[in-house]
């Protein structure tokens, strides 16, 4: 013992003792023309107060989706190199569309966490395919198992902003434990967030952090309390047109854009807001009104994150940068929509329909609440990303891929008030923060050799505003609408498909990628893509043609319209599924993810169900979906009850006549699909054996109930109640007691 000598334990540091912190603002599915930073016409003093901090970028590009920006962002690699070319629920067996991000892209939070950073993340992920979110992981595809120490979100593409079904690092938590009276997800995650920074600086006041924080806003389903959707009433009375007329003399004005900017028409396909019959004007209206409340909502919550680092002391060596969408604003909600998914399940429907359907829930005032999963117009969408053509979907064109970006840092960046326009993507984050950090890009991770950058710092651009740009090259594709950008000029194809046309579009099923007419464009020159060259210009545009498809094969994007394989439009029989054609369920199983869960509205199946039956039988026996789309297996008064909700436009309700028996009983649900997916599905209801119902419904699913976000409930209804029927008493548990439940599927659907 004389002779033990006590040493201080130290951690090794690889950084300089004032490595800044790092927050990363990501909003969802908002076009570049909305914030009123930039000349839009949303509330958005968060983005302001950190543009006027730092510096803003006004030609900063994304991917044109959710999946593959946030892919590129974390790892600053292209989308389709780590296996991200299209979204993560509808992922192929194709290299660049496999929906995994591969350990050979170590993400950014991954290598920080070696350096010394405590890391974290919060609100919407969607880089895990659907078929691995259940609680049994595996989590090396969770965020934690890229690098976050620390998650509070959710993994879907979307979630409810009253009923999320929520992860805390590997845990699915029970709503029960943070779901109350006046909850919004977006609250619950900036105060998350805050926490979260209080316990680090308490507990680690060495270490800097990383913070990824990105809210499911402004992506469907657009929800926000009415008192932020009333900020908005009567701002949008005149439409989408003369929105973006208004906006871009201001985007002029403010020198966000060029003086000689033109302004882009209006496709053919897409509604002007004269032809829309006045009698539908004030649902459309109203619909925009609740997507800016929520959009402002957000920002709000930046601006709370913003205030508790400034009380702490940090934000003065914090690095953020905030970027306005992942991609352009969602057309998805096609002519406006009281549940997003019709448009996702390619379900014809009219606005009339809709308006209907939500006078039965109570009007106008609904849109926004739990009982609506409301998006706007496709109009409204257009008009948020002026002057460009196109929206989310369309990476052939700046109005799905341009996205505007604030940077600050105090301590360093000084505001000049002068607008960086140097041509700049997503996977330029990662190379600037190690730049940054004087750290190289990492060769080994986690004994994975890492593949090289793709990124290029903009560190060059803090201070040198007119700094000529360095990225010279850019390829885009998504869904076989594709670009590529090369030293002021951009060559593009839209592809077989307009995001905001429901269906088909005729003749897209012979399509092939060498029947597409491409556009050639000066940027330089013509900033919002007004001005189509190819027939002036052939000899460039071929030029470019054959550069896009050196990039796509260099960037594993073949085959062109890869990411078209698994969606409902064009093989929906190959959308991703569990793996399995059999389930056992044992007792009560709650709030199992949609994703990898039973699809029972899709396809031809049965449940067998062993239960014991009390005297006066009530609850739900199983569920899958929530109000805004979903079906239901349900007792009252030892009634049966089977409802199809086809998202909200449409309920088919098969009840039985007799009562149950009581004591153990046999009960057994057959769907069989009628012709092919999307068609009616014929349901036979038994109990030990005897018919006690039957009836047809008239459509099925062709994809999913939701975005990620319900679930498949056995002896109750978790989340979103499925039925009105039982709406106020949700989650409405069984009273008896369920043995056993068993679904199989007979046959596979050709």
């Amino acid at each position: 013992m004389a002779d033990s000598v006590y040493k201080k334990r130290v951690t090794p540091s690889h950084l300089s003792p004032d490595a800044p912190n790092i927050l990363i603002i990501l909003i969802d599915d908002a076009g570049a023309a909305l914030p009123s930073t930039y000349g839009g016409e949303v509330n958005t003093p968060s983005l302001t107060r950190i543009a006027n901090m730092g510096i803003s970028f006004n030609d900063f590009n994304s991917t044109a989706m959710c999946s593959p920006t946030r892919a590129s962002l974390l790892t600053g690699r292209n989308h389709t190199r780590v296996s991200n070319g299209q979204i993560s629920a509808l992922a192929n067996d194709f290299d660049g569309f496999a929906g995994i991000i591969p350990k050979t892209a170590a993400t950014v939070a991954e290598v920080l966490k070696d350096y010394g950073y405590n890391t974290a993340a919060f609100g919407k992920w969607h880089n895990t395919p659907e078929y691995l979110v259940t609680n049994k992981g595996p989590f090396d595809n969770w965020p934690t198992g890229y690098g976050f120490e620390y998650f509070y979100g959710f993994l879907a593409g979307e979630a409810s902003q009253y009923e999320p079904q929520l992860v805390r690092n590997t845990t699915l938590l029970d709503s029960s434990t943070y779901l109350h009276k006046k909850y919004t997800l977006t609250d619950d995650i900036r105060e998350d967030a805050i926490k979260w920074l209080r316990d680090q600086q308490a507990f680690a006041p060495g270490k800097p952090f990383f913070m990824y924080w990105a809210p499911g806003a402004v992506h469907g389903p657009q929800q926000v309390p009415k008192e932020w959707a009333d900020k908005y009433k009567g701002k949008f009375d005149d439409g989408w047109d003369a929105y973006r007329t208004r906006t871009i003399a201001r985007e002029k004005a403010m020198g966000w854009i060029p003086a000689n900017t033109q302004l882009t028409p209006r496709p053919a396909t897409l509604d002007s807001w004269n032809s829309i019959p006045d009698s539908e004007k004030p649902f459309q209206r109203r619909l925009m009104e609740v997507f800016a409340g929520f959009a402002e909502q957000a920002d709000y919550n930046v601006g709370q994150i913003l205030d508790e680092l400034q009380r702490e002391g940090r934000l003065d060596n914090t690095l953020i940068f905030y970027i306005w969408g992942d991609n352009g604003s969602s057309a998805e909600g096609m002519r406006g929509t009281i549940s997003e998914q019709l448009a996702q399940n390619g379900i014809p429907n009219t606005t009339e329909e809709q308006i209907q359907a939500l006078n039965q829930l109570g009007g106008l005032d609904v849109l926004g609440s739990a009982k609506t999963d409301n998006m706007y117009h496709a109009g409204w969408a257009w008009a948020g990303g002026t002057p460009y053509q196109g929206t989310k979907l369309a990476a052939a064109y700046f109005g799905g891929t341009r996205q505007p970006m604030a940077v600050a840092w105090p301590k360093h960046i000084k505001h000049d008030g002068i607008v960086r326009t140097q041509f700049s993507h997503v996977i330029d984050i990662v190379p600037t923060i190690y730049e940054v950090l004087k750290i190289p890009p990492p060769v080994v991770v986690n004994g994975y050799t890492q593949m090289s950058m793709d990124g290029i710092s903009l560190a060059y651009a803090f201070g040198q505003p007119k700094a000529p740009s360095r990225r010279h090259t850019q390829f885009f594709d998504i869904m076989a609408s594709r670009a590529i950008y090369h030293d002021g000029w951009v060559a593009s194809a839209m592809g077989p498909r307009e995001p905001w046309v429901l269906g088909v579009p005729k003749g897209a099923k012979d399509w092939t990628p060498d029947k597409d007419t491409w556009q050639l464009y000066n940027v330089e020159q013509d900033w919002s893509e007004a001005n189509d060259l190819a027939a002036k210009m052939p000899e460039k545009l071929q030029e470019m043609k054959e550069l896009f498809l050196v990039e796509a094969a260099k960037n594993d994007d073949l085959p062109i319209g890869g990411g078209l394989w698994a969606t409902v439009l064009f093989h929906p029989e190959d959308a991703p599924s569990s793996e399995y054609s059999n389930w056992v369920f044992h007792g009560v199983i709650p709030c199992m993810p949609e994703g990898a869960a039973p699809k029972l509205g899709k396809d031809s199946n049965t449940v067998i169900m062993d239960v014991d039956v009390p005297d006066k039988a009530n609850g739900v026996l199983y569920a899958l979906g929530g109000f805004a789309g979903g079906l239901t297996l349900y007792v009252k008064d030892n009634v049966l009850a089977y409802e199809y909700n086809l998202f909200e436009i449409r309920r088919t309700t098969i009840q039985a006549k007799d009562k149950l028996p009581t004591g153990k009983t046999t009960i057994e649900v057959d769907t069989k699909l009628v012709n092919k997916i999307g068609g009616p599905l014929d349901i036979q209801i038994k109990a030990n054996g005897k018919v006690f119902a039957h009836g047809q419904v008239p459509n099925g699913i062709s994809l999913h109930f939701s975005g990620g976000n319900e679930c498949f409930d056995i002896g109750r209804d978790e989340g979103s109640p499925v039925s009105p029927a039982y709406y106020d008493q949700a989650p409405f548990p069984f009273n008896g007691a369920i043995r056993e439940t068993k679904v199989f599927y007979p046959k596979k659907t050709p």
